[in-house]
């Protein structure tokens, strides 16, 4: 939960001696619940459970999520762009709380104009403020927003400031300026905040989008900067350009997760992620690349996609991450192929996040619907499957599945010739080797949302090379 803040064995003790004395504002209470802790092994122990039913409800539309939970209401929230949000109890079914250009629900019959005015002021905007990807973080008893703007779409002259409310769903009031850029070259784009505490309880902020890239900045307990400047550079600016940076900690592997997404919301879109031992890099990806160094790497999680029987699904992505009853949980929105382009508004779904045997994230294929992974027998999972290989780069095209045969000896059938190969150990982790590339992974029950709907065997992996793997039962 954000709350996205671990806490080591080894330091718990202490921290509670300090909760015994009393906390001040800034503590965030990060000893009083540790959301990012494991519990058992990363293999399952009991045997998978197909789901039987769900119920997703309406659709709900926030463009660029970020997730938080809050204790008070004991409901999880998606903050996103323009001031949508939306809420929920157990992250499949959502209500809309506020629509998108709504402010007045979160800033009072105001709105935002009437508060954010250090910003408006700052980056010379005229008329109403529009602000970006905001992102929320309890502090003490206060509920702090970060939130953003520029002074124009395409421009780098940025900011971004935090408004406070005691409660999560507002009034937000008294703006309080985080950082600026002047639009300068060179400068990044001061966007798309992402609050997280590391595992020795220190608080950073990472932002970014386009132009220099994503940077990471320290704060003190207050949630303020700790020094002047924009921090330390990241991820490398202009591939296609990188944006919605997100950052949680897995303990049990010890690395650090960036998560961003690369390429254009209307096109090409598409969810990549790297890895480190220390909050604020280097981060690298599966091939050892250093994400600072070269513009357009990253593990890539998803691109635009087309199962079989499905609609194309397009724009995964600007994603925040929670931990919920054990399991990693990808908070992102999406669009959907419409004619020969991309269309729709920007729906939230939620997919599980899973480890490979060598500790990179891959990605469910479909929706979580509250499923547990288990353990699965190669010869259980043997059957029919739909095949999508997403490619390593950005590319506008979608990826439609192709029907293969997974036979119980580990041969990978198509038609009556052999594609490839495949084998389960510890009843969990997968290897499939297609068309000479290799893939590692898991193996995961899950809810197919297509006709026809049912609970279903998943695969979901990554190459050597970073591209995913996304297998799904057929028929």
């Amino acid at each position: 939960m954000k709350k996205r803040y671990p806490v080591l064995a080894g330091i718990l003790s202490v921290a509670l001696i300090f909760a015994a004395a009393g906390c001040g504002e800034g503590s965030g209470g990060w000893y009083d619940k540790d959301i990012w802790m494991t519990s058992g092994a990363a293999v399952p122990t009991s045997e998978a459970v197909l789901p039987s039913s769900v119920n997703f409800g309406s659709d709900v539309a926030v463009h660029d999520p970020s997730v938080f939970y809050d204790d008070a209401t004991e409901k999880y929230y998606a903050f996103g762009t323009h001031f949508a949000v939306a809420s929920s109890t157990d992250l499949i079914t959502w209500k809309q709380e506020a629509g998108d250009g709504d402010s007045k629900v979160l800033f009072g019959s105001g709105g935002a104009d009437g508060t954010l005015t250090t910003l408006k002021s700052t980056l010379d905007l005229s008329g109403a403020i529009d602000t970006w990807a905001p992102d929320v973080m309890k502090i003490g008893n206060m509920y702090y927003m970060y939130l953003s703007a520029t002074a124009a779409f395409g421009s780098n002259k940025s900011g971004i400031v935090r408004v406070r409310a005691n409660s999560v769903m507002g009034p937000y009031s008294q703006e309080e300026e985080i950082i600026f850029s002047s639009g300068k070259g060179g400068e990044p784009n001061c966007i798309d905040p992402e609050l997280f505490y590391d595992k020795d309880g220190k608080l950073w902020m990472v932002y970014g989008s386009f132009f220099a890239g994503i940077y990471i900045k320290e704060l003190d307990a207050k949630g303020l900067p700790k020094e002047e400047g924009f921090g330390k550079l990241l991820w490398k600016g202009n591939s296609t350009g990188v944006e919605g940076p997100f950052i949680f900690y897995n303990q049990e592997l010890d690395y650090y997760y960036l998560m961003t997404s690369d390429g254009s919301l209307s096109t090409n879109y598409n969810m990549r992620v790297a890895r480190s031992k220390n909050p604020d890099g280097p981060y690298t990806d599966i091939a050892g690349k250093d994400m600072a160094q070269t513009a357009g790497l990253g593990n890539k999680l998803t691109g635009n996609y087309k199962f079989a029987g499905d609609r194309g699904y397009a724009a995964l992505g600007h994603n925040s991450v929670i931990k919920k009853d054990g399991r990693y949980l990808v908070v992102h929105h999406t669009r959907w192929e419409e004619g020969s382009g991309v269309s729709g508004p920007h729906r939230v779904e939620v997919r599980q996040l899973f480890f490979n045997e060598e500790g990179w994230p891959v990605l469910s294929p479909n929706r979580y619907a509250g499923e547990e992974k288990g353990t699965v027998t190669q010869e259980k999972a043997a059957g029919e499957y739909d095949v999508v290989v997403h490619k390593t780069y950005t590319d506008v095209a979608f990826v439609s599945s192709v029907r293969y045969t997974f036979n119980a000896d580990g041969k990978i059938m198509s038609g009556e010739e052999q594609a490839g190969t495949w084998s389960v150990s510890q009843n969990y982790y997968v290897t499939i080797t297609l068309n000479n590339i290799e893939y590692k992974g898991v193996i995961a029950p899950a809810w197919r949302s297509y006709s026809p709907a049912k609970g279903i065997y998943c695969m979901t992996a990554t190459s050597s090379t970073g591209g995913a793997l996304w297998v799904n039962a057929a028929g």
